[in-house]
């Protein structure tokens, strides 16, 4: 009975572990996918005539924040 239970600990024990360590490039990942396409959007708003710089920072801020990252850096533009 003791080692069915120690079994048990050991796969809690390592799902956990698993979890812990998935999740930072999770979040990498989707900082990464989210930079592109915030990239991407921002080309397509310089199609158009914006004449928006796109630098790593602004990329950054629209990889964070999404969709209205994209609206901060034209407000920031703009002004």
């Amino acid at each position: 009975m003791d080692i069915i239970a120690g079994i048990a600990i050991g796969i809690i024990i390592f799902a956990i572990l698993g979890k812990l360590i998935a999740l930072p490039f999770h979040i990498l990942w989707k900082l990464i996918t989210n930079s592109i396409v915030g990239a991407i959007i921002l080309w397509g708003i310089n199609l158009f005539g914006a004449g928006i710089e796109i630098t790593f920072l602004k990329a950054l801020i629209v990889g964070v924040l999404g969709i209205p990252g994209v609206i901060l850096v034209l407000i920031a533009h703009v002004m």
